[in-house]
């Protein structure tokens, strides 16, 4: 045999060897969904095992989510309390009137015409006409002057035109503007509108939208900070057992885990315990807001908590709680090798 072809045949039987070996590597070795099916079973055992752990210390638990559920009930209550408001004054915007008072001599034809022309404009909606005996009956029952306006002897009060612009007209200027057009109008003594308290009140409401985000911010947080003392402190309670797990070779990844977990249970249970805080403020103050809507003749309910907002809460709660169990683990689980 040549030199040449004992070479060729000794490489060909290297490389049959490599492939064999590499089988038997590959049969050796799990296939892909055994493997993803091992990892989900390892945090499935993580995530019940943290909520044992915390099941074993019942107190310190509970302390834990209620100090969470507090912080995070007082911004989800402000903003309960800021879309009942809302849901109260939702069409106060779009009932701007504007009242024209008209001239006591004016002829009845001409408050006709006046009628006629007031329509004509572009943005009104509807006309009323309130005339003064009407004015006046409406007077004495809101007021229980009897005496004095029989004392009287004449009706003081003009005709007034209410004046309703439409929905799509509803912009401060454009408002301004039709009640000046309204103003120029012959007969008309005097033109009043007002809705500077409802511009006043709207800008309260931005400025209560503006502090709940602001509260929600610093009490989010103090979740963390929570979230990351509490995990610290199971760090140091399982010192030595983190050790003897990286000297037999456990990932930090490994270790983590239960943590990550932990924090998660925290803040869910924290965003729960919110929930039901504000669930049962809401349910106290359900009746005497009733009380007090029957009082204006209104049927205005107390808005609770939507299965979205619910849904938000507990998310919001459970990823603070896994973020603040994040940057604790981070931090303090680099500083334990063992000796």
């Amino acid at each position: 045999m040549s030199r040449f072809a004992w070479r060729e045949t000794s490489s060909r039987r290297a490389s049959r060897g490599a492939g064999t070996a590499r089988a038997a590597v590959q049969r050796r070795r799990p296939a892909a969904p055994r493997r993803l099916g091992a990892y989900g079973v390892s945090h499935v055992q993580s995530l019940l095992a943290s909520l044992g752990r915390m099941a074993r210390s019942p107190v310190s638990t509970l302390m834990t989510v209620a100090v969470i559920g507090i912080a995070l009930a007082l911004p989800t209550g402000l903003h309960v309390l800021l879309e009942n408001v809302q849901a109260v004054s939702a069409g106060w915007e779009n009932s701007a009137r504007i009242s024209l008072f008209l001239q006591r001599d004016l002829p009845p034809d001409q408050v006709r015409r006046l009628e006629e022309r007031l329509r004509a404009m572009p943005g009104v909606a509807t006309v009323e006409r309130i005339t003064p005996a009407q004015a006046l009956e409406e007077f004495r029952r809101l007021s229980g002057f009897d005496a004095a306006l029989e004392a009287l002897g004449e009706n003081p009060l003009p005709t007034v035109l209410v004046v309703e612009p439409r929905l799509d007209f509803t912009d401060p200027a454009l408002v301004e503007h039709l009640l000046d057009r309204a103003r120029s109008l012959e007969g008309v003594e005097l033109a009043q509108l007002d809705m500077a308290w409802v511009r006043r009140l709207f800008a309260l409401m931005e400025i209560g939208k503006r502090g709940v985000l602001v509260l929600g911010a610093l009490l989010a947080l103090a979740v963390l900070l929570i979230v990351g003392n509490t995990i610290r402190l199971a760090i140091e309670n399982r010192r030595e057992e983190i050790e003897v797990q990286k000297l037999i070779g456990a990932t930090d990844a490994f270790i983590r885990r239960p943590f990550l977990y932990s924090g998660l249970w925290h803040g869910l249970g924290g965003a729960l315990c919110a929930w039901l805080l504000v669930s049962l403020s809401l349910a106290l103050l359900a009746g005497p807001v009733r009380r007090l809507t029957l009082l204006y003749e209104s049927d205005q309910a107390l808005l609770g908590m939507n299965a979205g907002a619910t849904l938000l809460l507990l998310a919001a709660g459970a990823l603070l709680g896994l973020a603040g169990a994040w940057l604790a683990v981070g931090r303090h689980l680099r500083r334990i090798e063992p000796a």
